[in-house]
C-alpha cells in the first residue's frame, strides 16, 4: 500500500484478534512516530507499556476490545502555555506516525482518551507536568469497520485575498 491508501483505509478497531504483538514490532513503529515534527526539537512524548495489573485496575468499559496490547502516550508540558500546546500537537503527530506504521503491517489500534481522568492518571502514574494524549489498544484486527462519512474538504477551505 501507499501512503494515500494506508491513510484512507486506517479505522479505529474496535475488535481484536488474540494473536499477540510482540515489542520488537511495537517499539518500530514507536520509532517510526519519533520522526513526528516537534518544535524545537522537544520529543514532548513518553510512552507507557500497560501491564495486566494497571490495564485490569484502569477497568476500561470493553477492555480495550481485548486487544493484546495496550499503552499510554504522554505529552510533557512546555515552559510555556504556547510549547504546551505545541508539545501536545506533536505529540499527536507521534500518535498518528505510530498508527500509520502499525497499519501499514497489518496492526491496528484503539485510541481512547480516558487516561485524562485524574483517577486513570493515578493508576497510570502520570506525572505533575504532563497531558495524557491517549490510551491505545493494539492489535491485529478482528474487523475494520466502513469508513464515517467524512465533510468533503472542499468545504472547509478558505481562500484567503
Amino acid at each position: 500500500m501507499n501512503i494515500i491508501e494506508i491513510i484512507n483505509s486506517r479505522r479505529n478497531i474496535k475488535s481484536f484478534k488474540s494473536d499477540p504483538i510482540n515489542m520488537e514490532q511495537i517499539s518500530k513503529w514507536l520509532q517510526a512516530g519519533t520522526m513526528a515534527p516537534n518544535h524545537k526539537m522537544t520529543e514532548p512524548w513518553e510512552v507507557f507499556i500497560i501491564g495486566p495489573e494497571t490495564r485490569a485496575k484502569l477497568n476500561h468499559k470493553s477492555d480495550f476490545f481485548n486487544a493484546p496490547a495496550v499503552l499510554a502516550v504522554l505529552s510533557k508540558h512546555g515552559s510555556t502555555e504556547v510549547e504546551t500546546v505545541e508539545n501536545a500537537l506533536a505529540t499527536a503527530c507521534f500518535v498518528q506516525n505510530f498508527n500509520l506504521a502499525a497499519w501499514a503491517e497489518g496492526v491496528g489500534t484503539f485510541w481512547s482518551s480516558m487516561g485524562n481522568a485524574q483517577k486513570n492518571r493515578d493508576i497510570m502514574g502520570v506525572p505533575a507536568g504532563y497531558d495524557v494524549i491517549g490510551v491505545f489498544g493494539v492489535g491485529y484486527p478482528e474487523e475494520i469497520n466502513n469508513p464515517k462519512e467524512r465533510t468533503p474538504i472542499q468545504e472547509k477551505i478558505k481562500h484567503l485575498s
